[in-house]
C-alpha cells in the first residue's frame, strides 16, 4: 500500500450545496409565500365569494409582501454582516494589541474543546506569530463568527423575493381555471399542500432526515394557515351577514 495520500476532489463527501445561506431564504419563501397567500386568499374567498376580488387580493399581496420579504432578508442580512465586520475588526485590534493575552484565552478556548493542553499551547504559539490565523481561531471558537464566509445580502434578497412569489402564486393559480371562488378552495389547498409537501421533501436533499418526515412536517406546520384563513373568513362573512 503505498503511504503517501494524493489530494483527490473525488474523495471529498462533504460537497457545498450551491445555495450556501440563500438556501434558508429559498426555503422561507416558498413557505411563506404558499402560506400567507392561501391562508389569505380562502379567507377572502369564503368571506367575499366574489372570484375577481379573490385574484387582485392575491396578486396585491404577492406583490407587497414579495417585496416586503425581499426588503427585510436584504436588510437583516447586511446588518448581520456589518456587525460581524465590527466585532472582527474589535478582536483584530486586541490581537495586536494583547498578542500574549489572546494566545492565553486561545489557549483555554482550545482545551475546553477537548484538545490537551501541550497541544493546545502549541497551536497557540503557532497562531500568536500568524495574526490572521489567530484572528480566524478566534473568531471561530470564541466569538462563534466564521470569518469570510460566503454571504450575499443581496443575492439573500433577491431569492427571498423571487422564491415568495413562486410559493405564492401556487394557491392563486387555480382560481384563474374556475371561475367559482368557494368551489376553487378545495383546489387551491390542495395544490398548496402538495406544494408544502413537496418542498419538505426538497429539504431532505440536504440533510439526513427522512423525504417523508421532513414532508409531513412541512404539510402539518404550514398547513394550519389555510385552515386559520378558512375559519376567519367564514366568521367574517357570518358577522357581516348578522350585522
Amino acid at each position: 500500500m503505498n503511504a503517501e495520500k494524493h489530494y483527490n476532489p473525488n474523495y471529498l463527501h462533504h460537497k457545498k450545496n450551491g445555495f450556501g445561506s440563500t438556501l434558508r431564504e429559498l426555503v422561507f419563501g416558498m413557505e411563506d409565500g404558499m402560506v400567507s397567500t392561501m391562508g389569505a386568499i380562502t379567507g377572502i374567498a369564503v368571506g367575499s365569494g366574489d372570484h375577481f376580488i379573490v385574484v387582485l387580493s392575491g396578486f396585491v399581496i404577492i406583490a407587497v409582501e414579495s417585496i416586503s420579504m425581499g426588503v427585510g432578508s436584504y436588510l437583516s442580512n447586511k446588518s448581520e454582516s456589518n456587525m460581524e465586520k465590527r466585532i472582527l475588526s474589535e478582536e483584530k485590534q486586541e490581537i495586536a494589541d494583547m498578542p500574549a493575552e489572546e494566545a492565553e484565552e486561545l489557549v483555554g478556548l482550545l482545551t475546553a474543546d477537548g484538545w490537551s493542553q501541550e497541544i493546545a499551547e502549541k497551536m497557540a504559539v503557532e497562531a500568536e506569530g500568524k495574526p490572521e490565523l489567530m484572528l480566524r481561531e478566534m473568531a471561530y471558537r470564541e466569538l462563534k463568527i466564521i470569518p469570510h464566509k460566503e454571504e450575499s445580502p443581496l443575492k439573500n434578497g433577491f431569492v427571498m423575493l423571487g422564491s415568495y412569489i413562486v410559493g405564492g402564486l401556487i394557491p392563486l393559480l387555480p382560481y384563474f381555471l374556475l371561475p367559482d371562488p368557494i368551489k376553487t378552495i378545495p383546489l387551491s389547498i390542495s395544490v398548496t399542500l402538495v406544494g408544502l409537501f413537496a418542498l419538505g421533501v426538497y429539504t431532505t436533499k440536504f440533510s439526513l432526515r427522512s423525504w417523508w418526515k421532513g414532508g409531513l412536517e412541512m404539510l402539518a406546520l404550514a398547513g394550519l394557515a389555510g385552515f386559520v384563513g378558512y375559519l376567519v373568513g367564514h366568521y367574517a362573512s357570518a358577522l357581516t351577514n348578522i350585522f
